[in-house]
């Protein structure tokens, strides 16, 4: 069994929101939260690399900053912009209730 094989069969077990997704929180632009109350901020590094894992890994870990940051009260997250085509080993975003 391949690894993305794998890691399709642990993500249809698990209720883990890295894989199923949050509800309840958006992304938005720095702009749109100006009016916002800040919450926290929220950094992660995705565990895989590469062409193919590694955007399951940037997807898990930007689920589950938006999981993080739901438990913390926030409803909208901003994600830091990464270089378009440079590899992300550091996701980071700010949290804000909105």
């Amino acid at each position: 069994m391949s690894m993305l094989a794998g890691l399709a069969v642990l993500a249809g077990c698990t209720n883990d929101p890295g894989f199923t997704g949050v509800s309840g929180v958006r992304e938005a632009q720095a702009s749109e939260v100006l009016a916002c109350s800040y919450v926290s901020d929220i950094s992660m590094r995705p565990s895989l690399y590469g062409p193919v894992l590694g955007q399951e890994a940037l997807k898990y870990a930007r689920n589950t900053i938006l999981a993080e940051a739901l438990d913390s009260g926030a409803n909208t997250v901003v994600f830091e912009q990464a270089t378009p085509g440079a590899d992300v080993y550091k996701l980071h975003a700010k949290a804000y209730r909105c």
